[in-house]
């Protein structure tokens, strides 16, 4: 199972990694719009339509990374004083009742809305540049299959910890500039 669990880990970091390279081409074009507009009085077409679906893209395919990080939201008032067990069966209860139910529904209607919108090489209506909508449509039926594979190594993970009582370790990443002071620190004590 740890294979399976590390091997899922590596994949959602690739792609975490590859869509955060959005936020900096996010920032050349919005930096690049503004020029255009405000300094040389001649907007873009393209800039607006660029900007929402970069950010959804890298909005939608960086939930897998997070979960795998164990990055989202918990309300972890009770949680963090509970035994490592106690908290995987919790975990494991709550993906099976909420999370799979919740990305089962959508990857079904993100692939019908692909489905669609490949069907009729659907093109933004709000954009007189006519930009395709149907590459955007179609992340949120890949994020969703992303979300269920790391999901699934979460069960793993889950499982795993029931068994030995201890949370297997995420590996080491991106941290938080505070938690490396903390860590520097530390060591030179």
């Amino acid at each position: 199972m740890e294979f399976w669990i590390r091997r899922i880990d590596i994949l959602n970091k690739s792609i975490g990694h590859a869509f955060s390279w959005c936020v900096l081409i996010l920032t050349a074009s919005t930096c690049f719009e503004v020029f255009m507009r405000y300094v040389l009085n001649s907007p873009t077409v393209w800039a607006f339509d660029m900007s929402y679906m970069l950010y959804g893209a890298m909005f939608m395919m960086s939930g897998a990374y997070a979960l795998s990080r164990n990055s989202h939201v918990r309300g972890d008032f009770f949680y963090r004083n509970w035994s490592n067990r106690t908290q995987a069966k919790v975990d494991l209860a709550l993906y099976f009742l909420f999370f799979f139910p919740g990305i089962f529904a959508m990857v079904f209607t993100g692939g019908q809305y692909a489905y669609e919108s490949i069907r009729i090489l659907e093109s933004s209506v709000n954009s007189p540049a006519g930009v395709p909508v149907w590459p955007l449509k179609s992340i949120i039926f890949v994020a969703g299959i992303t979300l269920l594979i790391a999901g699934a190594a979460e069960v793993m993970r889950c499982l795993v910890c029931i068994r030995t009582g201890e949370w297997l370790s995420r590996g080491t990443d991106v941290e938080e500039l505070e938690q490396v002071l903390i860590q520097q620190h530390a060591e030179k004590e």
